[in-house]
């Protein structure tokens, strides 16, 4: 069967078509053309005629004529809408004209880098002209980093590099920053959190490089579909930019289907595994030679359903089914030959983390099944555009789980399909990402007074840190004065730069993967079984000091589940308002310390629990930002429950809230924690906390405190649509986790909120 016969079957037949809540469709679009701008170097008009290309996309034209006249742009368009020209074109056309010129292209993956630099050569070959453009990344050998900062017009590569590896050598990059012109960053979406927050300080450190060597360069961003580019663009680069939407590209007819796997346990509202459901479905696309592309939220996930493919394929391999796994912490050939398999079509179908969400180049998909909410409407329709990249038509299934997220969305899918996306939230003056990086500016140029005179925060940071002796201060500068590299200890990504190396006991303690710090308990705690690339390994030792796993190939029916328990401790409130009868919202600055003390073993297929382990591992502490709410402490009497019910409805309202919030910020799920505590020390009430999983915190707890009445009414509706008698997975959790009327006293806090907020 072909695609559109395929669509068909999901319509009638009788198992599918009742898990299906909602058929959207996107009607195909005609592109909408403009000229190319008249001032164009001709060889690059010429290079794009003979490859077909006669006029540009409407936004195509719109961006390079802005760029052409001096201006930052943020390009916000559609999945496969020809994005790169807006900044290739320009860029190329400062080249031919002057050769002197350079660029310096930002991208958030090194695969993304590789990707886009195939592009730019085809085209430089095309002209026959010596522009010299290189990726420059932890990839790249020792051999050619030298010709690639004195001979590079155009250099490729990403943050963590630029943060790492070129900003602290700037004195090796003179002719990079005496004559840089232009500074593409792309995907700028991506950017947000604590990634985000970490980028503009980075770009605050380039900007200053540039400035001591004369320069002043242009920036030309790209984004998905967010609700603040401009806002999200400006505050990267410390600028105004102007916004270019008026989308010209077309595409092809897109049917975006809401799956809801179903109930099995209406008690306790229970649905199948939408693991189980999407491999099923992946299965009858792959099966029919439609190349299908499954994406999982988590690494877990990832390899668990490519564990389930294989089974069902087995047969099928030598018929030429392929599948494969693709996510973070598999190593860089194994990555390339994934991405060369997909477009070459040997590869029919990949299983992958959100790392396959960005724009890399694996050919022309049909189908992309997304395994649950992704954390964003955003992430959502960058999966989904995935698929039909070159006009053809696509089907994308969003398979539910039964969290409260997924099934708010499937009863109230206008989010999904009327509702502007999310805001993308950065924090740059977060305290600690802040501090570090004006250690590493420190470390690059001396601080002079002037420079911060209107920046006090900058001002007193710096003193703080000639206190502690890590900076010389004499007169009005401010110069670095230890031997530590400093950009070396932060990490752009995580909270930690320290990652677990995976070795494998098996084959002479090769190295398979890799983790990072904060998720090493876990995934690596001693027992656990690590997947990758649906081989099976058990941790035999977690070496926490030397940052090392040691893991043995087994072959197993389980995999393994770790749990933490957390405490947390208010250290300071920001905001606070006092609603009537002594309810209060807050924000501020909380500690936690986290703890994995075990481990489940699920059995696959079945998912059932068939084993436990305790685990007695390192305590990890954070300080971070929370938005929390205090009621009164007889709240219990006021809303009508015994008080020993009150835990349970707390509980219920924290599980609630913290999966629902999410949509109120633009953010991974794992980005938010929520807890309730019946008599909180700080409050010495009854009190829910929704706290940022991130070091220091990136402003999502701020903006939920902002528009909390906004996510509690959301959720109070969503409480009252669920058909659960007393709690379940999709909505306060189920009745053993909340009590036995948990769910009716959830709907009584929530009332109670709403009645005297709005009072």
């Amino acid at each position: 069967m072909n695609l559109d016969q395929l669509i068909d079957f999901l319509k009638s037949d009788k198992y599918l078509s009742r898990c299906i809540e909602h058929w959207h469709t996107v009607d195909a679009r005609e592109a909408i053309y403009a000229d190319f701008p008249a001032s164009l170097d001709r060889r690059l008009v010429n290079h794009f005629i003979r490859r077909g290309i006669k006029q540009l996309y409407t936004h195509q034209a719109s961006a390079i004529e802005a760029v052409l006249a001096g201006e930052d742009v943020v390009i916000v368009t559609p999945t496969a809408s020809g994005k790169t020209l807006c900044y290739n074109i320009p860029v190329l056309d400062s080249l031919l004209k002057s050769a002197g010129s350079r660029a310096l292209y930002l991208f958030p993956t090194k695969a993304l880098s590789q990707d886009q630099l195939a592009e730019l050569t085809s085209i430089i070959d095309d002209l026959e002209v010596q522009i010299a453009t290189y990726t420059f990344d932890g990839d790249t050998p020792q051999t050619a980093r030298r010709s690639i900062r004195s001979a590079g017009h155009i250099v490729v590569t990403n943050p963590d590099m630029l943060h790492a590896g070129i900003l602290p050598h700037h004195t090796k990059w003179i002719k990079l920053f005496e004559n840089l012109k232009y500074i593409v960053i792309d995907e700028v979406h991506h950017y947000r959190g604590i990634f985000g927050s970490h980028l503009a300080n980075v770009v605050k450190r380039l900007k200053r490089i540039c400035n001591f060597y004369g320069s002043n360069p242009q920036f030309i961003c790209c984004s998905a579909t967010i609700a603040n580019p401009e806002e999200l663009a400006s505050r990267i680069i410390g600028r105004p930019v102007k916004l270019i939407n008026n989308n010209g590209a077309p595409s092809g007819k897109k049917h975006f289907v809401l799956y809801n796997p179903p109930v099995i346990n209406p008690q306790l509202g229970v649905r199948k595994s939408s693991i189980n459901e999407s491999a099923r479905l992946a299965s009858l696309f792959l099966q029919n030679k439609v190349q299908t592309i499954i994406f999982a939220h988590y690494r877990l996930y990832v390899e668990v359903i490519l564990t389930y493919l294989k089974r069902e394929l087995g047969g099928s391999f030598g018929r030429g089914i392929n599948v494969a796994g693709y996510r973070g912490g598999y190593l860089p050939g194994e990555r390339r030959r994934i991405e060369h398999g997909l477009r070459s079509g040997e590869i029919n179908g990949v299983v992958s983390t959100n790392a396959l969400e960005l724009g890399i180049d694996i050919g022309s998909l049909d189908v992309s099944i997304v395994v649950g909410y992704p954390g964003s409407i955003a992430s959502l329709w960058q999966q989904a555009g995935r698929a039909g990249r070159r006009s053809s038509d696509s089907l994308t299934v969003l398979v539910a789980n039964s969290s409260p997220i997924n099934q708010f969305l499937f009863s109230e899918p206008k989010y999904i399909f009327d509702r502007t996306p999310e805001s993308g939230i950065i924090d740059p003056d977060n305290l600690i990402i802040k501090t570090n990086h004006l250690k590493c500016a420190a470390f690059e140029l001396p601080f002079d007074e002037e420079e911060f005179a209107d920046d006090p925060a900058t001002g007193g940071i710096l003193d703080y840190l000639a206190s502690e002796d890590v900076l010389r201060r004499t007169n009005n500068r401010y110069h670095w004065s230890t031997d530590i590299y400093p950009a070396q200890q932060i990490s752009l990504r995580s909270a930690s730069p320290d990652n677990f190396v995976i070795l494998n006991e098996t084959k002479q303690s090769a190295v398979i993967g890799e983790v990072d710090y904060f998720s090493a308990p876990i995934f690596l705690h001693p027992e656990a079984i690590y997947l990758h690339g649906a081989d099976q390994y058990q941790v035999t030792k977690l070496d926490w000091d030397g940052k090392k796993a040691y893991v043995k190939e087994v072959e197993v029916d389980y995999y393994t589940d770790a749990e933490t328990k957390t405490d947390l401790k208010v250290l300071a409130v920001s905001d606070e308002i006092a609603n009537l009868d002594g309810a209060k919202s807050h924000h501020g600055e909380v500690s936690l310390t986290c703890t994995t003390v075990m481990f489940k073993k699920i059995k696959f297929q079945t998912h059932e629990n068939v084993g436990s382990g305790v685990l007695v591992l390192p305590e990890l502490e954070m300080h971070t930002s929370s938005f929390w709410y205090s009621f009164p402490g007889d709240i219990f009497a006021k809303i009508g429950i015994e008080q020993s019910d009150l835990g349970g409805a707390l509980r219920g309202l924290a599980n609630i809230l913290g999966r629902m919030a999410p949509l109120w910020v633009m953010c991974d799920t794992r980005d938010l924690r929520s807890i309730s505590q019946v008599r909180a020390p700080f409050t010495e009430q009854p009190t829910i906390y929704i706290y940022e999983n991130i070091p220091g915190g990136v402003g999502l707890s701020q903006k939920i405190y902002a528009e909390s009445d906004q996510l509690f009414e959301a959720c109070r509706n969503h409480v009252n649509k669920c058909g659960c008698p007393g709690g379940c997975p999709s909505c306060v959790g189920p009745p053993m986790e909340v009590g036995k009327v948990g769910k009716d006293a959830v709907t009584k806090l929530l009332m109670y909120v709403l009645a005297v907020t709005a009072v």
